[in-house]
């Protein structure tokens, strides 16, 4: 089982696949395995990175929240320890924050970032800003005081989840056993913290890695991740890249998402940089 060492704990991960690398930063309780079955179709042509975030599965697990910025520095760890060349990076809410930290402190390690739907509220106009934090704050609350199906929905609601009726056929089943409950209860009890907390990079209008913003085509426009993934476009000048599915359409359409992607990584960066 491949891990590193990384200040205070280990990290582990998987490589999948032949050619260029590409890193998966996954959100949600979302381990190594989590996104099989985009990999599974992006294996032909990429090396895919994909990781236990701290506090999952067969990571260390921290009693006390990671910050966004300190799971970034994992990220740096890793790609340390696997690569002297900079890597495509794609990250998923969660690790789409993750993976602003990481270009902004270790812009080396990256050639580019795809940014879907990042949970980042220093993203936002002030006058959001608190508002989204208060959503994340009531949602922990909730689960603390009830349980993980009942806050499960809040999730769904606050992030513009859409229910998946028109995912594609022949996925990979993942229930909802003991050790994902683990995961849901670090994800909601410590990372949502992380997020509400989270001041953003240091020099964010400084970052030196291209970045594509992105979203779901079947997310709301109104909602959190949405709109900081509007608010990236318009703080990079960068037009935004529609994926198929939603907030997870990397988990419900990888056919689909992976097909896109590669139309994205076929296209000269010049092609959408301003």
């Amino acid at each position: 089982m491949p891990t590193i060492t990384i200040p205070g704990g280990s990290l582990h991960y998987e490589l999948r696949g032949t050619g260029p690398l590409l890193l998966i930063s996954q959100s949600g309780e979302g381990d190594a395995d989590r996104t099989a079955d985009l990999v599974g179709h992006l294996a032909d042509s990429r090396t895919v990175i994909t990781y236990d975030r701290r506090g999952l599965g067969r990571s260390t697990i921290p009693d006390t929240t990671v910050s966004v910025r300190e799971h970034a520095d994992d990220v740096h760890h890793l790609l340390a320890r696997l690569t002297d060349e900079p890597v495509v990076m794609l990250g998923q809410s969660l690790g789409a924050s993750i993976g602003l930290h990481l270009a902004a402190d270790h812009p080396e390690q990256l050639s580019l970032l795809i940014a879907h739907e990042p949970v980042s509220p220093w993203l936002l106009p002030e006058s959001e800003r608190a508002h989204h934090r208060a959503e994340l704050a009531a949602i922990r609350d909730l689960y603390l005081a009830t349980d993980l199906p009942t806050a499960l929905k809040e999730v769904t609601r606050v992030l513009g989840i859409t229910p998946g009726g028109d995912a594609e056929p022949g996925l990979t089943s993942f229930p909802m056993t003991a050790e994902r409950e683990a995961a849901f209860d670090f994800f909601i009890r410590h990372d949502f913290q992380a997020v509400i907390d989270d001041p953003g990079p240091d020099d964010p209008a400084g970052c030196r890695v291209p970045v594509l913003p992105a979203a779901g085509e079947r997310t709301p426009a109104a909602v959190f991740d949405r709109r900081c993934a509007d608010r990236l476009a318009e703080l990079t000048g960068v037009p935004l890249a529609v994926f198929p599915g939603g907030h997870n359409g990397n988990l419900s359409h990888p056919r689909a998402y992976a097909a896109r992607l590669r139309e994205v990584l076929a296209a000269p960066v010049t092609e959408w940089t301003p």
